[in-house]
């Protein structure tokens, strides 16, 4: 959960491993990164491959408590989408929204993908509530 400052704790053993992702992204990531997330073109700053728990998410923005992931062709196996399902389970437990977008929807729809992520976006911003409960930041109802 939550530490004193209000941050989401991770598994320190995944820096190195979430350091080596950055380094060498797919297709799919670099792309998204470059054209969508970078440079807080979305009006939300994001990160790369964050530790949260004991998972990597491929992105993050921590002010909306909204993680995104790039599935490529492994996620289509059962073993993995049963992980997959239990994984944004776990996350969802700690308040973050996790939106996945496919390889193949990135490489040939970025548009596309691009107007769905703001939709998303702002659904996520008028649950600002939800959020900031999720944060551990007192409301006045």
């Amino acid at each position: 959960m939550l530490n004193k400052r209000g941050i989401l704790g991770y598994n320190v053993e995944l820096k190195v491993f979430a350091r080596e992702n950055r380094k060498n992204p797919t297709k799919p990531e670099n792309r998204i990164w470059k054209e969508i997330l970078c440079n807080n073109k979305t009006g939300y700053k994001f990160l790369r491959q964050k530790p949260i728990n004991n998972f990597i998410l491929d992105f993050y923005c921590s002010k909306l408590l909204l993680g995104i992931e790039i599935d490529g062709d492994s996620h289509y196996r059962d073993s993995q989408r049963k992980y997959d399902i239990a994984r944004a389970d776990r996350l969802e437990g700690l308040g973050i929204k996790l939106i996945r977008y496919t390889n193949d929807e990135i490489m040939s729809n970025i548009d596309g993908v691009y107007k769905h992520l703001m939709a998303e976006l702002k659904i996520r911003e008028n649950e600002s509530p939800l959020v900031k409960r999720a944060r551990g930041i007192k409301l006045l109802l």
